[in-house]
């Protein structure tokens, strides 16, 4: 597909987001506390960007980037599951509650594109690179601005296969029950980019794990646009007795259609009776959508659950005040209906593409969605996402945030899961800072700049140390040749430091003694080749 195409296909799904979407209370929300607490509220999401497959593969000469130092790890070895890397201790599986946490997998980024070295792969080449794929995102400085954490090239002929085995390893050492699987396409698009991936994943999940489960959301802002209701019956029929897709318990085979409310309930309705008459199945319909309190009413005779795919930003997430609109008030909505919630859980959101991001302010927006997930007695999670590096809403282990970001994400999805939030046993420090200042101008003057969505948190510059402490101590946070002190309690706390030129260095001491210490893997810069306005984390403990 070009750049032309492209263009469209985001402009155009941008545009939905933007009828659908309600502007949120522009709050400042209180440094982060102990799970479970709060009084809790929000507002309406926006649409992901659908994504094609590479245009070329002729590297062209590339231009500096901002991406991170390239480190690689083996593909066989799953990030380390127990719980070293963690302040508390993982649950035994008999102590979790049944909740269910899902993270969306976008197709179009897998672990590696081509299976070549990471110095010179598609990724590098092509997606990081200010004129990869023959200019075609030199408008804004390059495609992306994160990628998957790299790997050597394997000598393996199903290193695609292996490479989903992987992510599904890492998404079960996080604490993960499984993907929801975004289909783009028909079953007769068997491309890699098309219904290849879907059925792979699922493969992959029967292979590692088989209790890892793969949910069918059909992307009804794609090429499943013009289908009718027995079209998409016979499409998601397909995957239907495939090992490892998603039912529940009685059998009945979960789909939760991303922007379901491209359709209408009664075209809804008829695909339910179609997978019912035409192929004996038995559908639990959990539609997501960008508006639910639009759509809840006219879609709940029909539904098992519903969602809403949310904001990236605190504004959009407050845990402070609510409104008929916010999170909390749409979870209750949907429960008064009788059916379940699936809360969307996210970390950021940024996009050279659209030239926009949301103002996640460090963990602020991850700590809140966590809370609004816990307070709203919501029974399914859906992070969004795991891995869609074009809106820089990934959770996967990148070169971005390593394993870090599923680390610090890790006390919210067990406090989900369990109830209760885990005693913390190990004194641990999480680092979230930019490379750059919001205001610095880039060197790469061709570098659209990506402005502040209006109903998003205000900007700010701010490092921030999240530590989970088994006694209170004293955070120092050194930015450049600037050192901010905070006192910190017992349990989660937050310490905020003006973001400023340098490295970042965060020392943890109690008494005399230092008990954690965590470092940047990337110096703030004056002078940034591209503009990059996405978080990146790091930990004490990796």
């Amino acid at each position: 597909m070009n750049l032309h195409v492209l263009w469209i296909r985001n402009t155009v799904r941008h545009l939905i987001g933007l009828l659908c979407l309600l502007v949120a209370m522009a709050t400042l929300i209180s440094p982060v506390q102990a799970y479970p607490s709060g009084s809790l509220g929000g507002s309406t999401g926006n649409t992901p960007t659908t994504i094609p497959a590479p245009t070329s593969t002729v590297p062209p000469t590339t231009p500096p980037t901002t991406t991170p130092p390239i480190t690689t790890t083996s593909p066989t070895s799953p990030p380390n599951s127990n719980s070293a890397s963690l302040p508390f201790n993982i649950p035994p599986k008999p102590s979790l509650n049944g909740k269910l946490v899902f993270a969306h997998y976008f197709p179009p980024y897998p672990i590696s594109i081509d299976n070549a070295n990471p110095s010179s792969d598609y990724y590098t080449t092509q997606y990081l690179a200010v004129n990869g794929e023959n200019n075609n995102h030199v408008r804004y400085g390059g495609f992306l601005r994160d990628r998957p954490t790299p790997r050597p090239s394997l000598v393996d002929a199903q290193w695609r296969q292996r490479d989903l085995e992987n992510e599904v390893r890492q998404a079960i050492a996080a604490g993960i029950d499984g993907f929801s699987v975004d289909i783009m396409s028909p079953a007769s698009d068997t491309s890699w980019w098309g219904s290849a991936v879907p059925t792979a994943l699922i493969k992959a999940a029967a292979t590692v794990d088989p209790n890892f489960k793969i949910m069918l959301m059909p992307d009804m802002n794609g090429a499943f646009k013009t289908t009718t209701p027995g079209q998409l019956a016979a499409e998601m029929k397909v995957y239907a007795s495939m090992p490892s897709t998603f039912k529940l318990g009685d059998g009945r085979l979960v789909v939760s259609p991303f922007l379901a409310e491209n359709k209408t309930a009664s075209w809804w309705s008829q695909f339910i009776s179609e997978m019912t008459t035409s192929y004996r199945i038995n559908v639990a319909f959990v539609p997501v959508f960008l508006d639910a309190a639009a759509n809840r009413n006219a879609f709940a005779s029909i539904s098992y659950g519903m969602s809403n795919w949310g904001t990236r930003n605190p504004a959009g997430n407050p845990v402070s005040a609510s409104n008929p609109d916010s999170p909390m008030a749409l979870a209750d909505a949907v429960h008064a209906l009788g059916k379940i919630w699936m809360q969307p859980v996210s970390f950021q959101d940024s996009r050279p593409i659209q030239s926009i991001y949301d103002e996640s302010q460090n963990s602020q927006n991850l700590q809140n969605t966590w809370q609004i997930a816990i307070a709203s007695n919501s029974e399914w999670v859906q992070l969004t996402t795991w891995n869609d590096y074009s809106e820089g809403t990934s959770f996967a282990p990148s070169a971005g945030h390593g394993l870090a970001l599923l680390d610090m994400s890790a006390y919210g999805l067990y406090s989900f899961r369990t109830g209760a939030a885990p005693a913390i046993v190990r004194d641990t420090a999480y680092l979230s800072y930019r490379s750059q200042l919001v205001s610095a101008v880039p060197i790469n003057l061709s570098s659209a700049p990506m402005a502040l969505r209006p109903w998003s948190s205000p900007a700010r510059d701010t490092v921030e140390v999240l530590t989970y402490l088994t006694a209170p101590a004293v955070v120092n946070v050194k930015v450049g040749s600037t050192t901010t002190t905070c006192n910190a309690p017992a349990g989660m706390s937050s310490c905020l430091a003006p973001l400023k030129v340098g490295s970042i260095t965060a020392t943890v001491v109690r008494g005399t003694a230092e008990v954690s210490r965590v470092a940047s893997h990337t110096a703030v810069t004056a002078n940034p080749y591209n503009q990059n306005l996405e978080y990146l984390v790091d930990s004490s403990r990796r």
